[in-house]
């Protein structure tokens, strides 16, 4: 019996199994999540192609959530969308890479898989995620940057995720930083994005290619002097291998993320900082370079404590996790308020 006590109290009996649903790209991936964030059961479909219209992405979504609801007796499922989510985590505003613009994806979805859905912002979903099984537990106030083609971004505030009055917020890649500096495809220019991203990433190493410089013969190489075959893997690959050229280029975009990390210092104070995306797997080539950046550009540095900036434990898994315990959340609030 005291087994049993003390594992409710940690959470693990009676904590029911849902659904996480990662849209990306190029695939949906849907998991089997428990209540200590393990996943245990997966499938994946690839993403149709954004010209297509909304139904055939929720038709994806039908179908690998329908194949894990044969297996597993699930009582929610949350959907992690890249881009807009409404406050009321119901309407999927906008969304870059498929065709969703005010879609009523949780009126849909609910409709179809007949159990309750819950919508959040992919961002949201994976510092959820970080706060509560990874690089973030103990923490109260947490800020999860993820470094990918751009830059997305998750506040948790007293245990809370903080979505905003209109549910955008956390689109740290859109900070300006650079007044009229590079052109963003957000329409501005100077956006912390294009300094500090898998694209700024590529976009310094192909120029460094096409100008035939010679501190650029790794990578030359690596692309057969094409600089437009040059990707981000590429570029962290050779800094892993101690080509100076590349380490220039991760060390540069480090600098521009503790400059970033240091404005958001400013504006929400946090414990932690919790650094994710493709890039963030470079480790500490990295995050060292953040960490300087973000002490020299910290305002009233010295005499302020100063937020720790860690890399993200959960991977790729992250937003799909997130976004399951944040509808397990869902599903538990109604149950508490019964039963006080």
């Amino acid at each position: 019996m005291k087994d049993a006590a003390d594992s409710r109290r940690r959470g693990t009996v009676r904590s029911p199994l849902v659904i996480g649903v990662d849209i990306g790209g190029t695939k949906v991936l849907a998991g089997v999540v428990s209540g200590t964030g393990d996943i245990l059961d997966s499938v994946r479909a690839s993403t149709p192609d954004r010209g297509q219209s909304p139904q055939v992405v929720e038709d994806a979504i039908h179908r690998v959530v329908r194949e894990l609801m044969t297996r597993h007796h699930v009582q929610a499922v949350g959907i992690g969308a890249a881009g807009f989510v409404d406050a009321a985590r119901a309407t999927v505003l906008f969304a870059p890479h498929l065709s969703w613009r005010h879609e009523p994806l949780k009126e849909r979805m609910t409709d179809r898989l007949g159990v309750p859905v819950v919508v959040e912002n992919d961002a949201n979903a994976a510092a959820w995620a970080e706060y509560r099984f990874g690089a973030g537990r103990g923490e109260s106030d947490l800020v999860a940057v993820t470094l990918g083609t751009g830059i997305g971004g998750g506040i948790v505030r007293d245990g809370k995720v903080v979505r905003g009055r209109y549910g955008l917020a956390g689109e740290f890649g859109h900070m300006q930083v650079v007044p009229g500096g590079h052109r963003c495809e957000c329409g501005n220019r100077g956006c912390w994005e294009q300094y500090s991203s898998g694209n700024a990433l590529v976009r310094e190493g192909r120029e460094l290619i096409a100008a035939n410089s010679p501190v650029a013969h790794v990578l030359a190489r690596l692309t057969g002097n094409d600089p437009s075959k040059l990707t981000g893997p590429m570029v962290a690959h050779a800094a892993q291998q101690g080509d100076p050229a590349a380490l220039e280029l991760l060390v540069e975009v480090g600098h521009w993320l503790g400059v970033g990390l240091a404005n958001l210092a400013a504006a929400f104070d946090p414990g932690t900082f919790v650094i994710g995306g493709g890039v963030s797997d470079t480790g500490e080539l990295l995050l060292g370079s953040a960490r300087e950046s973000f002490r020299k550009t910290l305002t009233g540095r010295g005499h302020r404590p100063e937020a720790r900036i860690e890399r993200a434990l959960l991977g790729s898994n992250a937003g799909l996790v997130g976004a399951a315990d944040l509808a397990r959340e869902a599903v538990r609030r109604p149950l508490r308020r019964r039963t006080v």
